[in-house]
């Protein structure tokens, strides 16, 4: 019985610090998040990234591990305010996906750019990055890349 305690713990703990590493938090208050991130986009005149997935969905994960590093972590720092919503099974944060066009509809993760006013720029319809794992890390920093100059022509 004692074993089986310890090995319990050292599971719960495993998977306590595998939480820690995965990039959507399933307890955020996604509506004030991305509140706060429209009110400092206004004040940085800068668009806003609004990335819709799921800790369960690899291609998520994939793309988040993505725009994490080297190029893509440095355009995204450069021309966004970036806000990352959970879409938990298709049933969380829907009434966001309804705000701006259920972007979700063709597969996760999905994208939308947002004005610092709150006007859709561009947002994914056709689950443009719902393969994500399957792109280079290239092909997602060009991708993000492009969207970025749609966001600087809208201001």
């Amino acid at each position: 019985m004692k074993k089986l305690l310890i090995l319990l713990s050292l599971w719960l703990a495993s998977a306590a610090a595998l939480a820690g590493d995965l990039p959507y938090d399933e307890q955020a208050d996604a509506k004030a998040e991305l509140s706060r991130t429209l009110d400092a986009a206004k004040q940085g005149r800068q668009p806003v990234l609004l990335i819709l997935g799921a800790n369960w969905c690899p291609d998520c994960r994939a793309l988040d591990a993505a725009l994490s590093s080297g190029k893509s972590a440095e355009l995204l720092a450069r021309e966004f305010k970036v806000v990352k919503v959970d879409v938990g099974n298709f049933d969380h944060n829907l009434d966001i996906d309804t705000e701006y066009g259920h972007p979700i509809a063709k597969g996760i993760p999905a994208a939308v750019v947002l004005s610092p006013d709150n006007k859709v720029i561009y947002a994914t319809r056709a689950g443009e990055l719902a393969d994500a794992r399957r792109m280079s890390e290239t092909g997602i920093y060009e991708f993000f890349e492009r969207v970025s100059r749609l966001g600087r022509t809208s201001q």
